[in-house]
């Protein structure tokens, strides 16, 4: 079975280096650790990434979240907004 990545429709980390205009240029991030922070930010003023794509969540350590099956998140989009210093998954709702 094929399965689409669930993609991140809006990310308000706009330190991040993946960022441009409220948008995540890398191919996946991981979302994870002890709360539903996205691991894959980096802060600098550098930009990285691909323009032409749009990142989506690649893996997803959370696995109380309704939308985790077997560690891959099935939201139909996430939203990343800061939480003080870090970036947070808000579309995360426990089951």
């Amino acid at each position: 079975m094929e399965k689409e990545m669930s993609q991140i429709t809006e990310c308000e980390a706009m330190q991040c280096l993946y960022n441009r205009d409220g948008k995540c240029h890398t191919f996946g991030i991981t979302v994870g650790g002890n709360e539903p922070c996205c691991d894959t930010f980096m802060q600098g003023d550098q930009k990285g990434g691909l323009a032409s794509i749009l990142g989506g969540v690649a893996a997803c350590h959370i696995a109380d979240c309704r939308y985790n099956s077997d560690y891959e998140c099935g939201a139909d989009g996430i939203r990343v907004s800061m939480s003080g210093s870090h970036p947070d998954c808000v579309t995360f709702s426990h089951k």
